[in-house]
């Protein structure tokens, strides 16, 4: 089953809130990087919204496709188009609490790809374990229980 639109938005901000936090932890904490910093979780809430913003787009472009959903390098080159959209807001708009001189490149793109092949991979492997019936409901968290009993 392909999952919705909100079912995408769904399992986003779960992952994210979960998985991405959790690895946000050492880089916030300063045991990744050259100090201590609440920078990665301020990237982080903006790629958790830029992320819901391309959702739109990247659903309505699966509308194309025979199946109706990505395959996974399709998924990779999101990803990387998401980076350099978040790398360019960042640099050239002034995002609260992030300010350009406060991102460093090397370390962004680390945590960027980290917390990424992590959600990614926890949308394959744990979302499926935890979740059987995850898929089954269009990637939807919440909402049509009764249609699963």
């Amino acid at each position: 089953m392909t999952p919705t639109l909100f079912g995408r938005w769904q399992t986003r901000i779960f992952l994210l809130s979960t998985v991405g936090i959790l690895l946000t932890l050492p880089f916030a904490w300063g045991w990744v990087g050259d100090r201590a910093s609440l920078t990665y979780f301020w990237v982080l809430l903006y790629l958790g919204l830029v992320g819901l913003a391309w959702d739109c787009l990247y659903h309505l472009l699966q509308q194309f496709l025979w199946d109706h959903d990505w395959p996974g390098i399709l998924q990779l080159g999101a990803a990387v188009i998401e980076a350099i959209f978040l790398i360019m807001l960042i640099n050239f708009f002034d995002l609260p609490h992030i300010s350009p001189s406060d991102l460093n490149l090397s370390l962004f793109v680390l945590h960027y790809s980290v917390v990424w092949v992590a959600v990614y991979l926890s949308s394959w492997v744990i979302m499926r374990l935890f979740f059987p019936r995850w898929r089954f409901r269009g990637g939807r968290l919440l909402g049509n229980w009764h249609s699963i009993i």
